[in-house]
């Protein structure tokens, strides 16, 4: 049972992760980041790694 419960909460989580992922291009399409949950929280985004990002 203790099996089955971890299994579940393991394919919770990974669905609900990979559901809010995705990318993000600069103005000149010559750079982009990836975020986990929200791209303002990005790492990339933080040190300004890309410029600015703003459409």
């Amino acid at each position: 049972m203790s099996k089955l419960i971890k299994n579940t909460l393991l394919t919770a989580v990974i669905a609900t992760l990979s559901g809010c992922s995705g990318s993000v291009s600069n103005k000149e399409k010559n750079c982009d980041y990836n975020y986990l949950l929200h791209p303002a929280i990005s790492i990339s985004k933080i040190i300004g790694g890309c410029g600015p990002t703003d459409k």
